[in-house]
């Protein structure tokens, strides 16, 4: 490895890059001691008169034996690190290779346990993302399908406002099929933001209202997965009413959904779930608040709650008509607000769960 003294060393690379015990070093020192040896052998022949033939196969033997000695130290770590291999080649990403050596040998167990490591992690998150595009997917299903239901039942008329909200529909499921695109551009560190200048109020009314739209639909149709909660009242908090902000509104859209979502599920019977917008202390800065009447989260989940699949440790967490969830909501609201450079984390609260989001608008120095 190139580079002065303070270049960055690789893995299970020394300080100088030199290794005290390389394998190198290993079988020098086996040359080495084997004419040792035979000098030896051959110093005491000649004063004892031992006859040469006795003094080769002394020194064969003592050769062999020392030779067998780091071979076998060889060998067997390279016995292990294949059948890791195989058992990776196969999909078993739990086994990994002891790293006791101080060698070649040790840094290519290293490197196998980081690969191991890599493809099990790349496991996790095909899994995951199978779990989020059925969660993100059901939202807009159920909304759409309310609405042709209901236009279907004569509940309500094909006018142009109901076709316009069936079409709104649509065009979020389009959506959503260009964030699982944008997904695959992850390993590469490439997510788009397509961030622009909105009023707060009325698109947090939209969303408050589609929550609402989507949680009757539930309950007609009986469907699982998440809240069938019509009891819960949803309050919306603008201030002030013209309060604008810069961001992505599809990822706040997903950020705020699944946090009211979450809300509602442990929302007591008749409950109230709060959505507050203050500005922020930046230009088209945005501060978020969820607050719900629930029995809270304890102080000491509050680093877990953004887990992908924690459902949390409070008992008997949710409100009538929720399943617990997938564990998911929270996940998802988490990643859409690192992508836009904001925090979103657990806040002290009185009553209930309160959820603070802080969006940093428009920045100072374009990028």
């Amino acid at each position: 490895m190139s580079g002065g003294p303070d270049a960055p060393r690789g893995p299970g690379e020394p300080w100088g890059g030199v290794r005290p015990f390389s394998i190198k070093t290993k079988l020098g020192a086996l040359v080495v001691i084997s004419v040792l040896i035979t000098t030896g052998l051959m110093m005491i022949a000649m004063r004892t008169e031992t006859e040469l033939r006795f003094i080769t196969v002394f020194s064969m033997i003592a050769t062999l034996l020392i030779t067998q000695f780091v071979a076998h130290s060889l060998t067997a770590p390279l016995d292990e690190m294949n059948t890791v291999a195989r058992s990776i080649s196969h999909g078993d990403y739990t086994r990994r290779v002891r790293e006791s050596r101080r060698d070649e040998l040790g840094d290519l167990a290293q490197t196998i346990n980081v690969m191991a490591d890599e493809l099990e992690a790349q496991d996790r998150q095909r899994k995951e993302l199978v779990a989020n595009v059925s969660h993100e997917l059901r939202t807009p299903i159920a909304g759409l399908r309310a609405v042709l239901e209901n236009v279907v039942d004569g509940i309500a008329e094909a006018d142009p406002e109901t076709m316009r909200t069936a079409l709104k529909q649509t065009e979020r499921l389009g959506r959503l099929v260009e964030t699982l695109l944008d997904l695959s551009r992850l390993d590469n560190g490439v997510v788009p933001l397509r961030k622009r200048r909105f009023e707060v109020w009325p698109y947090l009314s939209g969303v408050l209202k589609e929550a609402n739209m989507v949680a009757s639909a539930r309950a007609t149709m009986g469907s699982g997965g998440s809240h069938t909660r019509t009891d819960v009242h949803l309050h919306l908090d603008v201030s002030p009413p013209e309060l604008t902000a810069h961001a992505d509104p599809e990822r706040i859209h997903q950020v705020v959904a699944n946090l009211i979502d979450n809300a509602v599920k442990h929302s007591p019977p008749h409950g109230r779930v709060t959505v507050k917008a203050r500005r922020g202390t930046l230009p088209e800065s945005l501060e978020l608040e969820v607050l719900d009447e629930g029995p809270g989260i304890p102080r000491s989940e509050w680093h877990r709650v953004f887990e992908r699949f924690n459902r949390g440790a409070v008992r008997r967490p949710h409100g009538p008509g929720s399943d617990g969830g997938t564990g998911l909501g929270l996940a998802i609201a988490r990643w859409a607000v690192d992508l836009h450079g904001g925090r979103i984390g657990v806040a002290e609260s009185e009553r209930g769960c309160r959820i603070l989001i802080t969006l940093p608008g428009e920045p100072s120095v374009p990028s």
